[in-house]
């Protein structure tokens, strides 16, 4: 077996690894929710579960924002926001699983040649899709993948984006104890 055949045995493999998880963490989504009484680190790690599935929903924003009433609000922004960055590998390493494909067609050319002209533009176009509410998410970071996008840089704009809109949520929820009164 050559290394190019190695190369795409990895990729399918590391495709099916992160379909697989995606549907594991969708079916315990019920019980992952106990992992909020264990603090800032019950936080993180249902951020990362959260955030791991591809395409599927999982609600961790809710999550963000109940628990801003009960912890301080940018410990949690921290915690959620940094298990949110590392959850969306599971999205750039289907990307990278997907290069092979990717890599024959003439758009994949050419949008590697923008991001070759254009990091900076990339960088915040990952940092505003990570920012802004939306199930998408995962199609940034598959693109980034399929991309080369350089992982440090993902992962950095990515934590960037999620841990500010982690921010507004949970101290909406914060504030949301003095609608309550």
């Amino acid at each position: 077996m050559n290394s190019r055949q190695r190369l795409n045995l990895v990729r399918l493999a590391v495709l099916v690894l992160v379909v697989a998880v995606s549907v594991y963490i969708f079916s315990i989504r019920e019980q992952a929710r106990q992992l909020a009484e264990y603090g800032y680190p019950g936080i993180f790690l249902l951020s990362i579960l959260s955030n791991a599935t591809i395409i599927l929903p999982a609600p961790g924003v809710l999550f963000v924002f109940a628990m801003g009433a009960v912890f301080n609000p940018i410990g949690v922004a921290l915690a959620a926001g940094m298990g949110a960055a590392l959850g969306e590998l599971s999205g750039y390493l289907a990307g990278f699983s997907g290069q092979a494909v990717a890599e024959r067609t003439a758009i994949y050319r050419r949008l590697v040649g923008w991001m070759e002209s254009n990091h900076y533009l990339a960088y915040l176009f990952i940092l505003l899709l990570a920012f802004v509410p939306n199930p998408f998410f995962d199609l940034a970071g598959i693109a980034a993948g399929t991309l080369k996008i350089p992982l440090g840089f993902f992962l950095f704009w990515c934590w960037i984006g999620k841990t500010l809109k982690m921010l507004l949520f949970a101290f909406a929820g914060a504030r949301s104890l003095f609608w309550l009164e």
